[in-house]
């Protein structure tokens, strides 16, 4: 075992890093999907499960949402984050549009439409409704009566149908400042005989495209990877489920996965955004996914419950539509006791370590005013806490380096007997007391911070339009400034792994400077792939978020200042050393 070990195990990481480039470069930059475009339709035969109210009937394809939203009466919403309407046919929250965050960093942007109604061509909306035996219940062309014009914070909404065979149905609708809504289904039943009912909730999304496509977002289309899962998500016996994803449900069909849980919720998520249903957490009910010809399904249903005459029956739920803002989930999860709701974001194998960076990053920001810093004074505090074991790490290096005269010396006496030569290796470490796995530790410990890290600035929205100087607007996206097209002087935008904007070069010449610090290899070859690895990880980096760059870069300076100052501890020996 020798010092080569220890760039072997970075050449891991780095292949990693580099693949993980791959997969994000799909991700961010991926081929334009398809646009399959149609209105949402409903029924759920699957477990036995029909919904009363799930998706509208047919209309007109690829609409405009404000042509779309003139079909029924409507509700207006309005709270400090979200303003929209709720349809009084069919009782559809269908129009919402987030007020604080916007499609792009211009001054003019829009602010991003989460839901929108059936006919669209991003239709995304959400209902209740019942199912029952011995009785008519709503359905899609239901039209409500509503309490009030408007769904505030301070004004909750019931709309009330009655269906003439004595039964009369209530869903009451209240909203709070951030992006809960909480819905109380309840039947009245002034028949003279028992009725059988069923409450249920549905979230309908077209196929085909993800609400921060196109007009929502720019050109980005949000798609499923192995390290960020967007798609259908759904905690279930307190076990949150990333395994299901469209691609499952196009296979699926109409026989998606199905799930009884006690509690939990279901709906679909994509890297910022989230649309959710939460039923009553102490009520078992079955749920699941499912694509149904134009749309994916997520829905959930109680058992069926007989109401004697003149008894009414009601059933709670919540319904989350906004930004996964870590703060906000959290909080769900515990004043509502929606169990896992913070895990609507995937941490991923490392969440351990990456939301209390997350915690740490946003307190930092919070007390900076500026992402940017809080990212340098984050690398700061992370090399400070490493220190005691970093320097464990390059004292090995600099005793490695030291001894490179007598290495040499050893190869040269010994290079037609490979044994012997590791055999006078080993015995030379014993002699010199030098343990060359002293520095593997370090690196492993790198991998889970750097991937915490990473999480945090590709799925924290509280992150996303995040400026920190001069040419980066936008931590969470790649440098924009790059000599490829003289810095945008030339009128054309390379493709992402050649856009080598400062900081990624900046990176790959920090990584280099790095490398020459450290020991030289006995083998030629390896010395030549080690030499070339910062140039490729600077192109494999180019499509990552600035953040990311950014620490890394502050990282490597750092560390080459650290290993500076270490090496002037073991100097290099004037004269080479033969054993």
């Amino acid at each position: 075992m020798n010092d080569q070990r220890n760039m072997v195990l970075a050449v891991i990481l780095s292949a990693l890093v580099m693949i993980g480039g791959t997969f994000i470069s799909n991700k961010f930059y991926p081929a334009p999907k398809p646009v399959v475009s149609s209105a949402a339709t409903s029924a759920n035969a699957n477990a036995g499960t029909t919904l009363g109210a799930t998706a509208a009937a047919a209309a007109p394809i690829l609409r405009d949402p404000s042509a779309a939203l003139k079909d029924s009466p409507r509700i207006l919403i309005e709270t400090p984050k979200l303003h929209g309407s709720l349809a009084l046919v069919g009782a559809r929250i269908d129009d919402l549009v987030m007020t604080k965050h916007m499609t792009t960093i211009k001054k003019d942007a829009e602010p991003i439409r989460l839901l929108s109604p059936a006919g669209t061509k991003r239709a995304y909306f959400a209902g209740f409704g019942w199912t029952g035996e011995g009785l008519a219940v709503p359905g899609p062309e239901t039209l409500w009566t509503a309490s009030s014009a408007k769904l505030t914070p301070d004004a909750p909404v019931t709309l009330s149908w009655d269906n003439g065979q004595g039964q009369t149905f209530q869903i009451a609708i209240a909203v709070d400042k951030d992006y809960m809504f909480t819905v109380d289904q309840s039947v009245l039943n002034n028949s003279t005989a028992p009725v059988s009912v069923r409450a249920n909730g549905y979230v309908s999304r077209i196929y085909g495209v993800g609400p921060t496509a196109g007009a929502l977002s720019g050109s980005r289309v949000d798609q499923d990877s192995w390290t960020i899962h967007v798609g259908p998500i759904g905690t279930f016996n307190a076990k949150t489920d990333y395994d299901v994803d469209y691609k499952t449900l196009d296979e699926a069909g109409t026989q998606g996965p199905r799930f009884t849980s006690k509690g939990g919720w279901i709906g679909f998520g994509d890297t910022y955004w989230l649309a959710a249903l939460a039923p009553a957490q102490d009520t078992n009910v079955d749920t699941g996914f499912r694509k149904d010809k134009s749309s994916y399904m997520a829905d959930f249903a109680q058992a069926a419950t007989i109401i004697a005459p003149g008894k009414s029956l009601s059933s709670k739920s919540n319904f989350f539509a906004g930004a996964k803002e870590v703060t906000i989930l959290d909080g769900y999860e515990k004043s509502l006791g929606i169990a896992n709701f913070g895990k609507a974001i995937d941490w991923g194998w490392f969440e351990i370590v990456a939301k209390p960076m997350f915690y740490l990053l946003h307190f930092l920001f919070n007390l900076l005013g500026n992402f940017g810093f809080a990212i340098i004074a984050l690398t700061l505090i992370v090399k400070a806490v490493m220190f005691p074991v970093a320097q464990k790490q390059f004292a090995s290096m600099a005793k490695m380096r030291v001894l490179q005269p007598k290495m040499k010396a050893l190869q040269e006496r010994f290079k037609d007997d490979k044994t012997k030569l590791q055999q006078e290796t080993m015995a030379l470490y014993q002699k010199e007391k030098i343990n060359p796995a002293s520095g593997c530790l370090p690196i492993f410990l790198q991998i889970p911070i750097f991937y915490a890290l990473y999480k945090c600035l590709m799925l924290s929205i509280e992150m996303r339009h995040q400026p920190f100087i001069g040419w980066i607007k936008d931590l969470s996206a790649p440098d924009p400034l790059t000599p490829i097209n003289l810095f945008g002087l030339l009128h054309f935008t390379p493709p992402p792994m050649l856009a080598l904007g400062i900081l990624p070069i900046l990176l790959g010449i920090t990584m280099y400077l790095q490398f020459k610090l450290n020991p030289q290899q006995m083998d030629p070859v390896q010395q030549q792939v080690f030499s070339i690895m910062p140039w490729v990880l600077m192109f494999v980096m180019a499509p990552f978020a600035a953040g990311l760059q950014l620490y890394w870069v502050v990282n490597n300076t750092l560390t080459i200042l650290q290993q500076k100052w270490l090496y002037t501890k073991y100097p290099m020996p004037a004269v080479p050393v033969k054993t």
